[in-house]
């Protein structure tokens, strides 16, 4: 008898839970459901990361209606503007660069080739991994220091980073100097100076005065490998603008140090795609012990260099292989030469330590190869200018028809080539009188963000400028006469502006605004958004995401000029007090649409653990 009622009080204990079981699933069911996109909603759709310990204006329970958000603008018209709030990131992730994470590769467990730099290229984080929180600068942070002192010395707390001062302290890359770092232009190959160095290159290629921009036939320069970027820093005396490039690397702080100073630089890896500029864009490359292997997967590097070389274009290596006279050193300076030697380049000089090759003016060597000869010629339907997210190919880009007539470029020297009509303007169907009424345009655009600006700016508060959607690149154009320099940015998905962008002798790179751009924090003085907004929307990406990318590349008291429509100008006003921005001015498109002019300022703001540290 006892055996049965131990089993009958079993039966209904099992019984009794699987009842409570199915009525607790009852609830969560129903109320799960409907719940489900609520509170725990992050910006664009996404869970809600809170990733620092210490915030302005939240905390851990805040809730998480203030974080929702809608891309489609227009949609809240005439309902009251609400503030929103986004939490501050930890501190540690101050130099966060969301496509150059390498913790993130490590989290996600990618299957990267170590041995060509695929993981020092771009692997952006998918929607539920990207941070939704504000960049915090590091304790103690300061306005960066003015151009043109900025060349030659920043100040540490903005970038409190030694090591490059110590490893690199024979060499004379930078010094650490009480609250600053110095640079006093040296490098790994230029102990004494790059402006010494620049000289010799143009005493060797017979330029007049030594000066290296030739009478201004030389204008746009790629440093790979740039280190701080003293190469690029002591072109801009000779009115020459470098493309200064470098991995984020063991030397990870190198660009960012670049930046600061006021040169132009960018975050990029010899690897395996294409880098993002088009064909026929720089008439020198330069690597100074930048320690790439050249022979790799059949000379590709390399041919990624003659891809962008425009005719007759000069590549200046300056190593050991060069000079030196071991076994090793040899071996790969008789590969070297004969590899180029099948590329058609030609020793233009050698002295030294350097060698400088020059690309040919023409196909003419190509079609004189012997049939069978590597590397071969590109295919003929290869698009040469089609970069983002583009494998590298071990070919060799021939010349157009009309490069192939001119036996060269056809660019007028510098500076006339700024106003001149570039000859692949035709390549969109534009006339010259499109070009010259595309730069009036601006140039009135232009002189119209500065009367706004002026209450808020000196002649030295603006130096590294980005216009985020740069079509023919007029905006830049228009800022020849003030001290600053651009990055001109070109959708990948739209008309590929960017080579007459070069054609002009400017500089810039190709991206797609639904991801972060390559670069650290707080490295842009000015962002220049035309209609950028609207064109997310319509790819249904995140404008808060944006937003957010925005904040995390322009500098404390930088400022933002957003030209959109109204609906755009309502949604970014909502956002200002979360974003720590304030209103400078709002002004019409004075007869040129329904564009709208919406300058905003970031302010200077340090999180408490900061202020803590800085003490």
């Amino acid at each position: 008898m006892r055996g049965r009622s131990d089993g009958g009080q079993k039966k209904r204990l099992i019984a009794s839970l699987c009842a409570v079981a199915i009525f607790l699933g009852f609830l969560y069911v129903y109320y799960g459901s409907s719940s489900s996109g609520g509170a725990d909603l992050g910006y664009g759709g996404k869970s809600l990361r809170k990733l620092g310990s210490s915030y302005l204006g939240g905390d851990d329970d805040t809730d998480g209606k203030q974080y929702e958000s809608s891309t489609k603008f227009g949609q809240d018209e005439g309902e009251d503007i609400v503030p929103k709030t986004f939490p501050v990131c930890d501190d540690r992730h101050s130099e966060l660069i969301p496509c150059l994470d390498r913790h993130l590769i490590y989290q996600m467990r990618l299957k990267l080739d170590l041995s060509v730099m695929e993981h020092y290229e771009r692997h952006c984080p998918p929607p539920e991994r990207r941070y939704n929180c504000l960049i915090p600068p590091p304790p103690g942070y300061k306005v960066p220091i003015k151009w043109p002192q900025s060349r030659d010395e920043v100040w540490k707390a903005n970038i409190p980073h030694t090591h490059l001062a110590h490893e690199k302290s024979d060499q004379n890359w930078m010094v650490v100097q009480g609250e600053k770092i110095v640079f006093p232009g040296g490098g790994t190959h230029f102990h004494y100076g790059a402006d010494k160095y620049i000289a010799s290159i143009a005493n060797m290629l017979n330029f007049s005065h030594n000066n290296l921009n030739n009478e201004g036939r030389i204008r746009t320069v790629l440093d790979v490998g740039c280190g701080v970027a003293s190469f690029g820093a002591y072109l801009l005396s000779s009115d020459i603008i470098a493309m200064s490039l470098a991995p984020n690397d063991v030397h990870q702080n190198q660009i960012q140090f670049a930046l600061e100073r006021g040169i132009p630089a960018y975050l990029g890896v010899l690897g395996t795609k294409r880098l993002p500029y088009p064909s026929r864009s720089f008439e020198l490359a330069h690597c100074s012990r930048c320690r790439i292997d050249w022979l790799q997967r059949d000379g590709i590097l390399l041919l990624e260099l003659d891809r962008l070389l425009r005719p007759g274009g000069y590549f200046a290596y300056s190593s050991p292989e060069a000079y030196a006279q071991d076994e090793e050193d040899l071996r790969i300076w008789r590969e070297m030469s004969a590899l180029v030697g099948r590329m058609c380049w030609r020793i233009a000089a050698k002295r030294n330590q350097t060698v400088i090759w020059q690309k040919p003016l023409t196909n003419d060597c190509y079609m004189e190869r012997e049939p069978g000869t590597n590397p071969p010629l590109c295919r003929s339907d290869d698009d040469a200018d089609a970069v983002w997210g583009v494998p590298m190919e071990a070919c060799i880009t021939p010349y157009s028809d009309h490069d192939q007539k001119a036996k060269g470029s056809g660019l007028a020297p510098w500076p006339a080539r700024l106003t001149a009509s570039p000859p692949r303007l035709a390549d969109f169907g534009y006339s010259s009188e499109m070009f010259e009424k595309d730069m009036e345009t601006w140039r009135h655009r232009v002189e119209s963000y500065w009367n706004l600006l002026s209450p808020k700016i000196e002649d030295d508060t603006l130096r590294n400028l980005m216009d985020m959607k740069a079509n023919l690149g007029s905006f830049a154009a228009a800022l020849k006469s003030k001290n600053v320099w651009v990055m001109n940015v070109v959708p990948e998905d739209g008309p590929n502006t960017l080579k007459v962008i070069y054609d002009r002798g400017l500089i810039g790179t190709t991206h797609n605004w639904c991801e972060a751009f390559s670069t650290y924090p707080r490295t842009y003085d000015l962002l220049h958004a035309w209609t950028v907004f609207s064109d997310i929307e319509k790819k249904g990406c995140s404008a808060e995401d944006l937003l957010l990318e925005m904040d995390r590349i322009l500098r404390p008291s930088g400022f933002v000029v957003i030209r959109d429509k109204q609906p755009v100008i309502d949604f970014v006003k909502k956002y200002l007090s979360a974003l720590h921005w304030e209103a400078v001015a709002t002004a019409d498109s004075d007869n040129e649409g329904d564009d709208i002019v919406f300058v905003i300022q970031k302010k200077l703001w340090l999180t408490s653990e900061s202020l803590r540290n800085s003490e």
